[in-house]
């Protein structure tokens, strides 16, 4: 069987390949036929006011292939928090061009789930108004599986006849049930048929399933080794992939497998019983009995059942702590581990405690944790003792001591140790494998004596976690959805990057921080001479829009900050909503107010134009025509006006060569500089500098552009030919007014 997946070229798209039989299965893209699009999770930073970061990239993009869990992403080579251990998947390198497709075949993949994750490089972080025309990339995954049906099984101790061609080699399959810690495989009778008479066997024996990088594969090469092959603690209840291929062309080679598994230690229970284990050895006094709620494994416990009696024809050499375990879901991505018998687990000198903790495909989004504290209260542990630990998925490692490695026969595992001088140790894995965990615990001793200590207690607390220390102080854990996976990333602020936003070595500093806080809120200062010019002029309506626009805009900058330097008078989404109605409603006040129309029509224009600003507002607030559709039709009343002025009057409109040259074309520069700084200048890089530029440019444009006040109005806006006559003690004060009379001829 083969898996091949076709990559067209940002989604993490979960593709299962089925189970016991380890063949291919169904394909569930993550895209379900579509074609989608979405933000490379590696990639930290927030969007700023109405745009989004254009990448512009000319090179290629990266593919990365992993089985079990979704690939740990490292393309800019930032740093991981401390303790946290990650393993790179297989990658693939598309150039970014018209219809580009990559290619990526697996023969005997390993059976589950596949994730593919797509991202481009790192662009220039320049920001741009959404809805302007742009690069657009999108990763359409295609999964084609060739399936091997009726696959042999391998019995027990049995013997299977085979034949394997070049073309055709020989699969089979066995079961490997718990508490198995070796697996014998042997090939014989290997017959072939040369001119020469026969010779080496021409057979590669392969055992397990290939990765994306080829891990948890065995190969043996029968024509130099012998065709035998030994797994030490091979992967527990689970169905095992067997494969011989002949290397000899035009030749079919006949033999014979078997296959022979061992049982060390089997528990005499599985459940909460109370039994009692005495672990080998000569010590005899009372800390060498344990028992507890936890499930107790018996020194020379006979197998149950009749498969395993021909493994266990001789007593059990060794023993196992078998330790049951509680899952509690506490939230999303959020599950917490808990021994049966107490946070304290007892471990022993002479037999391992094990404890087994399964992770199922929805949780592998998220961080396994691991922290392991050695309890010194009452026991007093020499220098030369230590307890050594080794997390590995599938199957545990049993026998642990200083100098073995913590691996097994198709995975790595990950080692831990604690003791007097180091009483804590902690592992963080992003993206764990979906399958079960075993933590194994052993003391140890550099010397043949431990003392008059053979039992002490740890504490192991392992959780699954959204994201590493919840992203820290400068970042935010953010769960994300691809169709219906979902899976943690941090986004970074304040210059910091990396996995969990630890890496502060692009870091803004907190004096930077401040500046570009004050930079950001204070411009909005430069609103005050458009509202004291509105208020002197009588555009009362206009100076309270100015007036909420540089209030809010102030506050809401002030609560965007990415770092330290932050406040929020109020709940960030209203403060934003506030920022984004008022700067578009300055535009259209400032606009209408300079075509001069009649002040009922004026009024009306006003009141509908924000209704209608706030609707677009709600339904996409960093649209490109929330603010262009505002403009166009403000624009177009106002040239409307003036030409009607223009053409009645027989004069261009606004007469004064004055106003065209000391208040328009000033007012035009000023917004026309601000509106290209604002698209085309701005990045994340200089954003602070550039957005302050653009608050002061935007707002000088105002008081230029603003009309003068009307004639037919007093100071304070009281229309000529009305007054105000108070009433006193019954009687009307009476005012003496000159009225003019026009004679028309």
């Amino acid at each position: 069987m083969a898996l091949q997946i076709t990559i067209c070229l940002l989604l993490i798209a979960p593709i299962a390949v089925s189970s016991e039989d380890g063949t291919a299965g169904s394909a569930a893209p993550g895209c379900r036929g579509s074609t989608c699009r979405r933000t490379p999770p590696w990639r930290g930073g927030s969007s700023r006011s109405r745009r989004e970061t254009v990448s512009t990239v000319s090179a290629e993009s990266t593919t990365h292939i992993r089985w079990g869990a979704p690939p740990v992403v490292n393309p800019v080579g930032l740093v991981f928090p401390n303790d946290t251990e990650w393993s790179p998947a297989h990658s693939l390198h598309l150039p970014v061009t018209a219809q580009a497709t990559a290619t990526f075949n697996l023969s005997d993949p390993s059976p589950g789930d596949w994730y593919v994750v797509a991202h481009l490089p790192r662009d220039d972080g320049r920001i741009q108004q959404k809805g302007f025309p742009s690069c657009s990339y999108y990763f359409q995954p295609q999964l084609s599986i060739r399936r091997a049906v009726d696959t042999p099984i391998l019995q027990q101790a049995s013997v299977l006849p085979q034949a394997a061609a070049p073309d055709r080699p020989a699969r089979l399959k066995l079961f490997v049930p718990e508490f198995v810690s070796s697996l014998s495989i042997s090939v014989t009778d290997c017959a072939w048929q040369t001119d020469l008479g026969e010779g080496a066997c021409p057979l590669v024996l392969r055992i397990g399933s290939a990765s994306a990088l080829n891990t948890g594969l065995v190969t043996v090469n029968c024509s130099t080794n012998g065709c035998s092959a030994t797994l030490l603690a091979p992967p527990w209840h689970t169905w095992l992939r067997v494969v011989m291929e002949s290397v000899r062309d035009n030749h079919t080679v006949t033999f014979n497998v078997t296959s022979k598994y061992t049982v060390s230690c089997k528990p005499k229970s599985v459940g909460l019983s109370p039994d009692i284990v005495r672990p080998r050895g000569n010590n005899s006094d009372g800390n060498s009995t344990l028992a507890g709620n936890g499930t107790a494994v018996g020194e020379a416990a006979a197998p149950s059942n009749s498969s395993l009696a021909a493994s266990a024809a001789t007593p059990l050499p060794a023993c196992v702590w078998n330790i049951p375990v509680l899952a509690e879901e506490l939230d999303v991505l959020s599950v917490r581990f808990s021994p049966v018998s107490g946070p304290d687990v007892r471990v022993a000198l002479s037999n391992p405690t094990l404890l087994s903790y399964p992770l199922h495909a929805l949780t592998s989004g998220g961080t396994l944790n691991l922290q392991l504290t050695l309890n010194t209260t009452n026991i007093t542990l020499g220098n030369s003792s230590s307890v050594v630990a080794c997390l590995s998925p599938w199957a545990p490692v049993l026998s642990l001591n200083s100098s073995q490695p913590c691996q097994t026969a198709l995975f790595l595992g990950y080692g831990l140790k604690v003791n007097a001088s180091i009483p804590k140790a902690v592992i963080r894995l992003p993206f764990p494998q979906a399958a079960t965990w075993y933590l194994s615990l052993q003391l140890t001793c550099n010397s043949s004596e431990c003392g008059n200590v053979s039992v002490v207690s740890v504490v192991p607390e392992v959780s699954i976690s959204a994201c590493v220390e919840d992203c820290g102080t400068y970042g935010e854990c953010r769960l994300l959805r691809s169709n219906t996976y979902l899976y943690s990333a941090c986004v970074c602020k304040a210059g910091w990057s990396g996995w969990g936003c630890t890496d502060g070595s692009a870091a803004l500093s907190y004096s930077r921080q401040v500046t570009a806080t004050l930079l950001l809120t204070l411009s909005n200062l430069m609103f005050l001479p458009a509202v004291v010019v509105a208020v002197r002029r009588c555009y009362f309506p206009e100076a309270s829009v100015y007036l909420f626009t540089m209030f809010f805009s102030s506050f809401y900058h002030a609560c965007d900050q990415p770092g330290v330097a932050v406040m929020c008078i109020m709940d960030y989404d209203t403060l934003q909503f506030c920022d984004f109605l008022g700067s578009v409603c300055s535009i259209w006040v400032t606009i209408l107010c300079m075509a001069r129309v009649w002040d009922t029509l004026k009024y009306t224009l006003f009141v509908l134009g924000t209704l209608l600003i706030a609707m677009s507002m709600q339904l996409d607030r960093r649209g490109l025509w929330n603010m262009l559709g505002p403009v166009l039709c403000a624009v177009l009343a106002m040239v409307t006006a003036w030409v009607y002025r223009g053409v009645q009057r027989r004069h261009c409109y606004p007469p004064s060569w004055r106003r065209w040259v000391f208040y328009l074309l000033p007012g035009l520069l000023c917004a026309l500089v601000g509106v290209c700084v604002y698209i085309f200048a701005e990045t994340e890089a200089n954003y602070y500098y550039t957005h302050s530029l653009w608050h002061m440019l935007v707002a000088s444009s105002v008081v230029f552009l603003l009309p003068p006040r009307q004639r037919s109005r007093e100071a304070w806006g009281w229309s000529r030919g009305w007054a105000w006559s108070p009433r006193v003690c019954g009687y009307t004060l009476c005012n003496t007014a000159k009225e003019e009379l026009y004679t028309v001829s």
